[in-house]
This record gives structure tokens, sequence and C-alpha cells, in this order.
């Protein structure tokens, strides 16, 4: 189960002037706790005004090696959002020394480090858990290579440009690095303006053989990302070597609809860290919220159906989840939900939190 542990800061590193990097120190006792998988994320918790604000951030740093005792520090990138309760605190307040509560690592973007050809299309700070994937697939196997296209606005705006760098540096034959910038000119490279969909239908057959990517890493912006996965299929990618994370989703074009069909009274049974419990869903609540009520340990993070931390398995009974921006095809179809997503469709519905 994921738990919340308070962590002291042990830097805070300007990126841009509208993101930091910031590092934690993990003490001994508690590094088995955080070991992570390159691409996973923390959720950072914090109370405000006697509220309590949740927000996830991608671990930029490498995976520790699988014979370690777990990180001895954790890196992420957090960049400002407007009117962003925790991103303006991260920048304007946060300093060393602080202690902040963090959740041990969650997140099914991740890979493996294998030998092959990988891919990723990132946009903004969806940079972030894909440098964790670049920096630890190329340290640790030295047969494979990584193709990694990100997009910016401007090259001032970069999140982790002299980690990229330094990246490329270090593995120029390995590594293949394609900028865009949306608004800014570049004096080499590729033209500016946006990545969309016909960009990179266009694109991506040009830099490298789309048939031999192992694995295609998609992160960003919501509409970055549903390009490039359209672009993917598009050119003959299956669905299954395509991974996805969502940053940022247009809350217009991806609004939820009404839950038709739900019955007047439900019970949702749920099991969480080894213990069971039942009781009534009120009208209008997801899964997530009527566990949050009875059990305040109940995991979750955005509660916008794009973190996945609030995942669980669908025991018995029927759901509808009202946006899906976290869970792969293959774990919907073996019947995991997004508890803060799903309203239930029947009088009665079990999920495991455990499974």
């Amino acid at each position: 189960m994921a738990r919340f542990h308070p962590l002291p800061v042990a830097a805070v590193d300007r990126l841009t002037d509208d993101s930091v990097a910031l590092t934690f120190a993990v003490p001994a006792e508690l590094r088995a706790e955080y070991r992570h998988a390159p691409g996973q994320h923390l959720a950072l918790r914090r109370r405000a005004d006697g509220t309590e604000v949740r927000r996830t951030y991608s671990i930029c740093s490498p995976a520790p090696d699988p014979g370690g005792d777990g990180p001895h520090t954790l890196r992420v990138g957090v960049r400002l959002v407007d009117g962003g309760a925790f991103s303006t605190y991260a920048l304007k307040e946060i300093t060393v020394g602080d202690e902040l509560e963090v959740m041990t690592p969650a997140g099914r973007f991740t890979l493996d480090p294998a030998p092959g050809l990988y891919a990723a299309v990132v946009g903004g700070s969806g940079i972030t858990p894909v440098l964790s994937i670049v920096s630890t697939l190329l340290a640790r196997e030295p047969a494979a290579r990584f193709c990694l296209i990100r997009s910016d606005r401007t090259a001032a705006s970069t999140m982790f440009l002299d980690e990229v760098a330094d990246l490329k540096d270090r593995y120029p034959e390995r590594l293949q690095l394609v900028t865009v910038l949306s608004r800014e000119e570049q004096q080499a490279g590729l033209p500016s303006g946006r990545l969309d969909r016909e960009r990179l239908a266009r694109l991506l057959p040009s830099l490298l053989p789309v048939a031999d990517v192992a694995g295609w890493f998609l992160c960003g912006p919501f509409g970055l990302v549903q390009g490039a996965e359209q672009a993917l299929r598009g050119i003959g990618v299956p669905r299954s070597r395509i991974h996805e994370e969502i940053f940022h989703v247009d809350v217009t074009a991806a609004a939820p609809g009404a839950t038709a069909g739900a019955p007047a009274h439900s019970t949702v049974t749920a099991r969480l860290d080894g213990r069971g419990g039942s009781w009534p869903v009120r009208e209008g609540e997801s899964l997530l919220e009527t566990v949050l009520r009875n059990r305040p340990d109940a995991p979750y993070a955005c509660k916008g159906g794009v973190c996945g931390t609030c995942r669980a398995f669908l025991v018995s009974g029927e759901v509808r989840m009202n946006r899906n921006f976290a869970l792969e095809p293959e774990e919907t179809e073996a019947g995991y939900v997004l508890a803060c997503q799903s309203h239930p469709l029947t009088e009665a519905v079990e999920v495991d939190f455990d499974r």
C-alpha cells in the first residue's frame, strides 16, 4: 500500500522562470519503501487553510540499482500552474530543510531496461518521467538506444535542458535528441511550430525505423499525447507498444458526462491494506469518495483520472468510469478501474485496492 512519510527537502533548484526541481533526502529506514521504477511519480501533500492539497509529480532522477538498498534522494520537477495551490507554494515558499509529506512511488508509465530501440514524444513538463526512463535505460543496458523528441515553447522555458544535454554528451551514439520549439525559431534543427498529428505522422518515419521501436512513451498535455498516439496508430504502430501519461487535460474536450442508469441505492465493498468494509454510496459519489469517508487511508492523488493512484480491481458489480487517462487498455480489460472516476451501475459493487 502507498503511504505518506515526511521527507526533508535537500535541494531546491530553479530550472526556468516557472519551474523548479525539488530533491528529497530519503532516510536509510525508508529507502526500501521509496524504491521506484523509472517513470513513476510521487504524490505530495500539504494542508492549506484547513484543506488537504495533494499533487502528483514525476520522479526525474534515475531509478536505484536493483541490488541496492533504495534511493538516497528523490528528485521531482514542478512547473507553475496558474492559480495552482501546490505549484505556487513549491516555487515561492519551499526551502531547503522543510519537510513535506511524500507518498511512496506509484504509477505504471515505466520501462524495465532491456536491449532495443525506444522512443518518446514529450511536451513541456512531460520530460520529467522520461528523463528518469532514459537515464536509467542507457546506464543499465549497453545494447539499448533511445530517440527523444521533445516540444517546448522556447529554449528559456525548457525544463531539464542541462540534464538532457549531459545525457546526450554521455551517450552520443545511443541517444538521438530532437527538439522542436513552438514559439521560437532555432538556428539549427526543425522549424518552429506545434507537434500535431499531421506533423508527427510525417516526421517520425523520417527520424527512425518506426517498426523497430520496442516501446513509445508519450507524455505531456492531453492534445500532444492524443495527437502522437493517433499519428503512431496511423503509421502502423500497435497499441500495445504505446505508453501514455497525461499531465494536462482539456477539461472541455474531456468533460465527464452524467452517470446514466445508476441505481437509487448502492453499496460499495472495498478491500484495502488487508481489511475490508461495506458502506452505502451517497448520491453522486464516486467509489473513492465513499471509501474515503470511511477509510481516510485510501490511495489517491489527483482525483481527475490522470495519475492512476486510486487504481482498484473490480471484483463484482458494474461501474461507469467518467474518464480514464491513466489505465492502459489491457488494465481495463483485466478488470481494473479508477476509483475516483467510477460510479456504481449496480446495487452492489466490490473493489480490491490490494491487487
